[in-house]
């Protein structure tokens, strides 16, 4: 199956771009051109980050893409290539890798990303699926978590929460708008939401050196987690905050600039939700006043 599989899988690819020498040799060559290059890497396990059964292959292979292109995106980076890996269940093996593929090739195209290589096996255990990502830095440098200063605004692009119901595979990378942000020089960190905004705003305060204190009022819930609270009695605010895998952008944005920012970008709202500050740790900031702020987040298992 694998050898097939290979070469199947190179003549599918063909159409996507290319790289100096791709799949079909034991290495890749991607020829940098004097930029910094930037690499992410992110595994998806059925039953953890998809159920198989329920949202089928294809789906797997556009979000394993939109994830680690959500990563480069998080740092204003350029997609390159993406080398993919499958440790696929050997019952229907072929016919699962292949659809995986498809979802892989028509995200890359979309994206005009490169599949430079890769590997398949095939056991008795789940889906597990593998992606490492290659992108080149935006001249000015990438955006890092550690960018934020006491007095930056706190920035969400999108509404948060509610990714349970489909947005956790049908997501879009902010790719064009991280670029067209960059471009401004006004945002100065930056990280995206994939264990939730309470978590990933405290991963950005202790890389920062620094708080946070956010305004509950100013966060944008989406209408799914507005409809799943019905289900599940919890606030909508509260799955907003914890959720998980909305893959939108947490931006440090200088306050001296922030009249620059847009309202939105290629439709997509930019919401200012709280400030920065010296005091660590997470604040919210509500009608009845100041109060420290649980870091809630989706664990993965």
């Amino acid at each position: 199956m694998e050898h097939g599989f290979i070469a199947w899988a190179k003549q599918r690819a063909a159409r996507l771009p290319n790289v100096q020498l791709g799949i079909g040799d034991d290495c890749a060559l991607l020829a940098p051109t004097g930029e910094d290059i930037v690499v992410t890497t992110d595994s998806l396990c059925d039953g953890t980050h998809f159920v198989l059964s329920e949202c089928g292959p294809k789906a797997v292979g556009h979000k394993l893409v939109s994830v680690n292109l959500s990563d480069l995106a998080s740092m204003a980076a350029e997609p390159i290539a993406v080398f993919l890996s499958l440790c696929l269940p050997r019952h229907h093996s072929g016919e699962i890798g292949a659809e995986i593929f498809e979802g892989v090739c028509e995200s890359c195209e979309r994206h005009r990303v490169a599949i430079a290589g890769g590997d398949t096996n095939v056991w008795d255990g789940p889906l597990v699926v593998h992606m490492t990502a290659i992108g080149k830095a935006p001249v000015g440098g990438c955006w890092l978590r550690s960018g934020a200063s006491v007095g930056d605004a706190i920035v969400v692009t999108g509404k948060l929460g509610g990714s349970i119901r489909g947005k956790h595979l049908t997501f879009e990378p902010r790719l064009s708008l991280a670029k067209k942000l960059h471009a401004l020089g006004i945002v100065r960190g930056s990280t995206d939401i994939s264990d939730g905004l309470g978590i990933d705003l405290l991963n950005m305060t202790v890389a920062s050196k620094c708080g946070a204190e956010v305004d509950l009022d100013r966060i944008p819930i989406s209408d799914d987690a507005i409809t799943l609270s019905e289900s599940t009695g919890r606030p909508p605010l509260e799955h907003a905050i914890g959720d998980g895998e909305d893959f939108e952008l947490l931006l440090a944005v200088s306050r001296d600039r922030l009249e620059e920012l847009p309202s939105q970008i290629d439709g997509v709202p930019l919401t200012t939700i709280g400030t920065f500050v010296s005091r660590t740790g997470l604040w919210s900031k509500t009608r009845s006043g100041i109060a420290q702020m649980q870091p809630k987040g989706y664990v993965h298992g």
